[in-house]
């Protein structure tokens, strides 16, 4: 049996208040390509499928479009909500989409639903947990006591009759670690601070294989069997360097797996550029034409640049962000400012000369201190 295992699709997201659905048309449009080529069996969709709970029209309409011509394609669909998504929106229709071989998770019922298939080594359960918080798993145990995220996915766990003599995998949106190892982040991803969100991949013993969400980066966690497809597209710079993917399971006889990535290329790029301005722009327009890709330029001038961003769009015009790396912008080395030592020994050039240094984490030069000499003399010298 083969699967596709993708996540994170954020359908309706804006970067840097850039729309991305173009983008996302062109991704699911090469998802779909790539279900052509590889005939999978299902696709396990593990949540974020939107970027908000209320996504707008055109998100709708472009997600519509994708499950349209995945169920026409006789593909059986196992798709869950994640914390970006709203479960009742996304849960709307579902067991008349079932049908259709459109298997939705939307919201948690208290019971940790399954659809099998059969291929010629016998049944494949599809478990779908969609992403919950404790207060909504403990609902339907009051009798247990779950103060955490991982309290909840074991109980859920335990509470579901599951064969581990056959192959079974878990679809799931959470954030998993593996003892004190923590898998990868991104600034796009909302992660709790506390520890309280974390689930240990030893909770999913009984699955051979889990298909997750949340996390942005392709990667296992725990053992190879763990692991999250990571999100189609580049949502931030801290993803400039990943490579993005669909994950594609084969299914031989229980306890033999094959995984491997097929890489996706985006309609534009998002990356870093950094340097002087005029290395930027020289670069920039020796190409037959300006790049359409999403720019984070990072400028290393020392000088103060007139129109800097206009500058750069001008050959980079989907520049999302400019940022500055010189003497001025690094943290100072060793912390003086007029805030430390002795402040009413110090005269009034001392003082200023803390306070240069501590805004451009330069000394004054010879030049500058014999005009701030100069000006201190002209208005009471060093009187305090």
């Amino acid at each position: 049996m083969k699967l596709l295992h993708t996540a994170d699709l954020h359908i309706g997201k804006r970067v840097n208040e850039f729309s991305m659905l173009e983008d996302q048309k062109v991704m699911l449009e090469q998802i779909l390509r790539i279900t052509d080529e590889v005939q999978p069996d299902g696709l396990l969709l593990a949540g974020d499928i939107y970027d908000k709970s209320v996504p707008p029209g055109e998100a709708v309409g472009l997600l519509d479009e994708f499950l349209t011509e995945l169920v026409a394609r006789k593909l059986q669909i196992f798709l869950i909500s994640g914390n970006h998504d709203s479960p009742e929106r996304l849960n709307f229709g579902s067991r008349i989409l079932q049908n259709n071989g459109l298997h939705i998770a939307g919201t948690f019922d208290g019971s940790l639903k399954y659809i099998s298939l059969r291929d010629i080594y016998g049944p494949v359960h599809i478990y779908l947990l969609p992403y919950v918080k404790p207060a909504v798993v403990q609902a339907f145990y009051p009798g247990q006591d779950i103060a955490s995220y991982e309290d909840a996915v074991r109980a859920v766990i335990a509470s579901s009759d599951i064969d581990t003599r056959e192959r079974n995998i878990l679809v799931a949106h959470q954030f998993i670690t593996s003892g004190s190892n923590e898998p990868e982040r991104c600034d796009s991803e909302t992660i709790s601070v506390g520890g309280l969100n974390n689930i240990d991949a030893s909770v999913f013993e009984a699955f051979d294989y889990v298909a997750l969400g949340h996390l942005h980066g392709p990667q296992c966690i725990g053992r190879e069997t763990v692991r999250y497809a990571g999100s189609p597209l580049k949502y931030s710079f801290s993803e400039a360097r990943q490579q993005k993917s669909v994950t594609i399971l084969e299914f031989a006889e229980k306890g033999k797996l094959g995984i491997h990535q097929i890489p996706l290329t985006a309609l534009r790029d998002l990356r870093e550029i950094k340097g002087p301005l005029a290395e930027l722009l020289r670069t920039g327009t020796s190409q037959d034409q300006p790049s359409e890709d999403y720019i984070r330029a990072i400028l290393t001038d020392e000088n103060e640049i007139y129109d800097a961003i206009g500058q750069l769009r001008q050959v980079y015009p989907n520049i999302m962000r400019l940022d500055f790396a010189n003497s001025r912008s690094r943290p100072e080395a060793d912390s003086r400012s007029a805030a430390f030592g002795d402040v009413a020994r110090k005269s009034r050039l001392e003082l200023f000369e803390e306070f240069y240094l501590k805004q451009n984490n330069q000394e004054m030069s010879e030049e500058q201190h014999k005009i701030m000499q100069d000006i201190l003399e002209q208005t009471g010298g060093d009187r305090r």
